[in-house]
């Protein structure tokens, strides 16, 4: 009887450095490349019979990657928000407990209104809305069209008019 997992650990060991390395690109240093790593290797634990029918693996993990790198940056953005958000608190308001439980819950309903778009959409309504970029600047970052800058901004527009609606 064959181990069902066998396919899943010949490409953790197969491609485990290079996805490391990938993440160090990515990240600019190497402090938590593996966590990456490792987390893209759970990622495929959840789909284990894809891997068995891999032809191009590096791919494949790439696309997982990315997908982590995504959530990473909107994660680091929405962090951002939150620390700017309690330094604007003018010194006269003291920031109670209830303002700033007030304030994460907002950034945590962006970040579920978020979760719905696509990642490229996602990343360019946080560039826009969190960063503070021009959809020129944008579309220059990312290397989208202004065309399809203004589309994804339009969906992030939506789906955070539908969902306050409810």
């Amino acid at each position: 009887m064959s181990n069902p997992l066998q396919p899943i650990q010949l490409l953790c060991e197969t491609h485990y450095e290079w996805l490391c390395q990938w993440w160090r690109r990515q990240l600019g240093h190497g402090d938590e490349a593996s966590d990456f790593a490792h987390d893209t290797f759970l990622r495929v634990l959840r789909n284990p019979e894809e891997v068995r029918t891999l032809r191009q693996p590096r791919a494949y993990l790439t696309t997982i990657a990315r997908g982590l790198l995504n959530d990473h940056w909107r994660r680091r953005s929405l962090e951002r928000a939150w620390l700017q958000a309690i330094a604007e608190i003018p010194p006269e308001m003291e920031a109670s407990p209830e303002m700033l439980v007030a304030v994460q819950q907002a950034l945590q309903q962006l970040d579920r209104m978020l979760a719905n778009l696509a990642p490229q959409a996602r990343e360019v309504f946080v560039l826009s809305q969190l960063e503070g970029l021009t959809y020129v600047e944008i579309a220059a970052r990312t290397g989208l069209s202004d065309r399809t800058v203004k589309r994804y901004m339009a969906q992030g527009f939506e789906v955070c008019l539908t969902l306050l609606e409810h």
